[in-house]
């Protein structure tokens, strides 16, 4: 396994049979595949992790995954996001870093998880709490889409806050300004993920329904990691065609 440290990192995977824009997507055939299988074998297959796991409230999910030989976890409660749920998850077993993976993404790019976990080999001082992902944005249709979440930093490339709304206001247009999406992939230090598990949603959360804005909110320090790299993700059934094309 190729491992950037001795620290005991895993992905977890979250995953909900009943999304609200493609219900049942994670078990929908991916040339041969569901797209769950084809995202923990991506994510397997980077060799980064000491283990993959699945963790659902979905019986359906959680039986498909033991089917093809993966991690399951069953949730025993009701969580309202992704980060609660992998907290679930997480809470009893021994691990210092906690990568979750969108289970709608199969096509994983391990450079940009290699970057993630640097930025913990990086912090000696242990002042980041969590680290994630960035990419430019230059069309305007993407930058004022408000599924497209965009995020601005200071200098030292820490989030200072998350947006559906275009952030910088372009007030001036002469400005020297790029925007940036946020791409939901995160490295957290366990004991970040299980304060986010214990302290209650904050009003800028549950404005723009932003699930990071929480680790903001109660002073958490996010690094934020540029990336080149299109993630493909499957939101739609045109984003399911599209990606059964990429794979021939």
């Amino acid at each position: 396994m190729t491992k950037t440290s001795e620290k005991r990192i895993i992905a977890m995977i979250p995953a909900r049979l009943q999304a609200t824009r493609f219900p049942r997507k994670l078990l929908q055939d991916l040339k041969g595949k569901t797209v769950i299988q084809r995202t923990f074998e991506a994510a397997e297959s980077t060799g980064l992790f000491d283990a993959v796991y699945v963790v659902t409230d979905s019986d359906e999910i959680f039986d498909e995954v033991v089917n093809f030989g993966g991690n399951a976890i069953r949730s025993t409660r009701e969580h309202e996001c992704g980060s609660d749920r992998i907290a679930e998850a997480v809470e009893e077993m021994d691990v210092d870093i906690v990568v979750n993976v969108q289970g709608d993404e199969p096509f994983i790019d391990k450079s940009s998880l290699q970057k993630l976990l640097q930025v913990f080999e990086a912090d000696s001082k242990k002042e980041i709490d969590l680290a994630s992902l960035k990419t430019p944005l230059s069309d305007s249709d993407e930058i004022t889409n408000p599924n497209n979440v965009k995020v601005i930093t200071a200098k030292d490339e820490t989030a200072l806050y998350f947006s559906r709304f275009p952030i910088p206001y372009p007030r001036d247009t002469n400005a020297n300004v790029t925007y940036y999406k946020h791409i939901g992939i995160y490295a957290f230090r366990k004991s970040a993920l299980m304060d986010f598990y214990t302290l209650p949603m904050l009003p800028l959360e549950a404005a723009e329904k932003i699930e990071c804005i929480r680790y903001l909110e109660y002073g958490k320090k996010i690094k934020m990691v540029e990336t080149s790299v299109k993630n493909i993700g499957i939101d739609t059934p045109e984003d399911l065609e599209h990606a059964r094309k990429i794979l021939g």
